[in-house]
């Protein structure tokens, strides 16, 4: 079932955040902490994905007209719209213990975002080898408790982006190798990871308060690193 390791992932993701509901009522200083915890980690993650590139210039230039592209369309705002809409429909921020756009938002791209995804989902599609999306389900599944826990049952909806983003790899995943040469995939990858990397770090440092950065608006950059790779994989 080519499907199975998207699914898996998709579902520990729900159940993680309903796990994180049933803990909404941790103390606020237990919750600061873990959340200041989860932010470091997540900066910490986001360097150690960013180093990865050969090719740093590639990265900010493809970060800077990406942020452009994000901020003409303002993807953050539309995101937002999105959870703010279901919050109205389902409750209140103090019902459902946090805002449900801000829990959507914020695990939308923590989950999406990393080529962890891509390359478990390529896996799932060409070999039928759902291990990799497996352990990306348990590591997304037991962050998305803390996020549930701290930041609301927006959470789990961010199940729903995951489910298609890396289906959509899966099921495409026989032409994707047909029309791009294995040595083209592999610096898309390695740009892809090092530019998603910097958005990581960006949503740790959101997460610890120290900035307000914009980070869907910085989305466009992964298609930017997708076009600058084609340019220099056949010039």
């Amino acid at each position: 079932m080519v499907l199975l390791g998207t699914l898996v992932n998709a579902i520990l993701i729900i159940i993680g955040s309903i796990i994180g509901r049933f803990l909404k009522n941790i103390p606020e200083n237990m919750k600061q902490t873990v959340m200041y915890a989860i932010g470091i980690a997540v900066v910490v993650l986001g360097i150690q994905m960013g180093l990865k590139s050969n090719n740093f210039v590639l990265v900010i230039i493809c970060l800077v007209f990406g942020g452009v592209i994000g901020e003409w369309i303002d993807l953050d705002k539309w995101l937002n719209k999105l959870g703010n809409y279901i919050e109205q429909k389902f409750g209140s921020k103090e019902a459902q213990g946090g805002s449900i756009a801000q829990g959507f938002v914020t695990g939308t791209l923590i989950f999406v975002i990393g080529a962890m995804g891509v390359l478990g989902a390529l896996n799932s599609g060409l070999q039928n080898d759902h291990e990799l999306l497996i352990s990306k389900g348990i590591i997304d599944g037991f962050t998305s408790i803390i996020l549930s826990a701290t930041l609301g049952i927006g959470v789990i909806l961010s199940a729903i982006p995951v489910a298609i983003y890396q289906g959509a790899i899966a099921l495409f995943a026989t032409q994707i190798t047909k029309l791009i040469p294995e040595a083209a995939l592999d610096l898309f990858l390695q740009e892809m990871t090092a530019t998603g990397g910097i958005m990581i770090m960006a949503i740790g440092l959101n997460l610890l308060g120290l900035t307000k950065i914009r980070v869907a608006n910085l989305l466009p950059s992964l298609v930017v690193v997708a076009i600058a790779v084609t340019f220099i994989y056949n010039f």
